[in-house]
Order: structure tokens, then sequence, then C-alpha cells
């Protein structure tokens, strides 16, 4: 179910455009996390970094061009986002197939020695309460100490009102930028679904897995509490703009 080099690199180019119209400020945000990395790996001649679900490795392949050193490994459940990624970004990271927080997902991981930083753009929300609280304890265990989880995604605050604020300064920010003139989601699934280069891929999507998901609508302050409940010492976010948050939490 392989795709080639020029497909994937097709698809991929796609997929960041339309990603600009869900995240504000997508490339500050990940040269934050990338800034937040290089310092808690200062030091560290091959840092190990896990990338949490991944899709076609745009995170991965940034990382990699930043620490050309590091060994990453990225992680996703959804067949045709990871094998745009492999064929995309082969030499940023080693792909991994398994689906977070289920049992057994850590050792699909094939790491050999405690990681350094392990990171995740708009992801995590996806995961219920229970299955995000036993990720975090998986992951402080995964760790070594001082290293680090950065999660960059949309984290709601417990204020209502600044709820409702912080999420319009993130619209008012995406229309100045034309993030919206981009195609979005929906239309990217549909075209790429066309392709017949995917149509296996689509298959075996179709088979384990469906193309939405459910947002947990945690707010930080209930992140910051489950990670310090997992055994992270300090926990913080270091970067906002609306609701998109790089949070940061020390093992």
């Amino acid at each position: 179910m392989g795709v080639s080099m020029a497909t994937a690199g097709l698809w991929v180019e796609r997929w960041e455009r339309q990603q600009q119209r869900y995240a504000v400020d997508r490339e500050e945000r990940f040269t934050v996390i990338a800034d937040v990395i290089d310092h808690v790996t200062a030091g560290r001649s091959t840092p190990l970094i896990v990338d949490l679900g991944c899709g076609p490795g745009s995170l991965a392949a940034r990382l990699a061009a930043r620490l050309p050193h590091a060994d990453i490994v990225a992680v996703d459940m959804d067949p045709l986002l990871l094998e745009l990624g492999r064929a995309r970004h082969a030499d940023a990271a080693r792909f991994v197939d398994t689906v977070i927080g289920e049992d057994g997902w850590t050792a699909a991981l094939g790491v050999d020695r405690p990681l350094d930083a392990a990171v995740s753009t708009t992801a995590l929300h996806y995961l219920a309460k229970p299955v995000l609280r036993r990720t975090y304890r998986e992951l402080a265990a995964l760790l070594r100490p001082g290293g680090a989880l950065i999660n960059g995604d949309h984290l709601p605050l417990d204020d209502e009102p600044f709820t409702e604020l912080v999420a319009h300064v993130g619209r008012r920010r995406a229309e100045r930028s034309r993030a919206h003139r981009h195609e979005d989601w929906a239309s990217w699934w549909a075209a790429a679904a066309r392709d017949p280069e995917l149509a296996d891929l689509f298959r075996e999507r179709s088979r384990r897995l469906s193309t939405g998901g459910n947002d947990n609508r945690l707010t930080l302050s209930r992140h910051v509490a489950l990670l310090r409940q997992a055994g992270f010492a300090h926990v913080s976010s270091v970067w906002q703009f609306g609701e998109s948050h790089v949070l940061v939490a020390i093992r």
C-alpha cells in the first residue's frame, strides 16, 4: 500500500496548507516547540524524541531539520497519513503504527532508552479523559528525569467569558492572515479519496477508524492537574495565541 514520493509530496503539501485554517500561528507554535526541545536536550548528543499523533510528519520533519542528530519516533493510528509521512519524510523519523493509549502501545515504540522529549500537536485533545490520564502516566514513566512532554494544542480556559474572548482573538488572527482561503479538512479528505494511488490506504483506513474524533474539551487547568497527578514536577504553558497553547511538563 505504499505511495510514490511525488504523490506523497502533493498531498502533504496540501495538508500543510489546510492545517493553517485550524492552528493559529502554526509555524510559530512549531518553532516554540522546537525551542523547548532544544533547551531540554542541550548537551545530549542523540536526543530521543517521540511525536504523538504525528499525522503525515509535519512536526517530525521540522524537528529533524532543527535537530539533525535526534532520533525521532513518529506515532499515529491513521494508515493513510502514516504512509504519506513515510514516503515524504523518510529520513526525518521512524514511523510507527499504533493507537496511543491502548494496551501495549508504548512497547510498539521500540525504544531502548528513556525519552528525552515527547511532543504532540492537536492530537491529545481527542483522547477521552481516562485514556489521557493513563497516557500521561505512561509518558512520565518513559521520560528521563528532566525530560519533557510538550503539547501544542487547543486548550480552552476555565473562565467562560475569557474562553470566548481568546477564541475570538484566534479567529480574528486567522482572518488577518487569510488562513481561511485554503481548503478545509473535509475538502482535503474528499479530494484525496479520489486519488487512485491512495485507494488501498483509504480502504484500510475505513476498516480501522473514522475520519473524525471527539474533542474532550478539557481546559488548560485540567491538563495541568492531570500532568501533575501523573508525576510531572513542573507544568506550565509557555506560549499562547487564542486557544492555542504550548504546554510543557517537565519530568
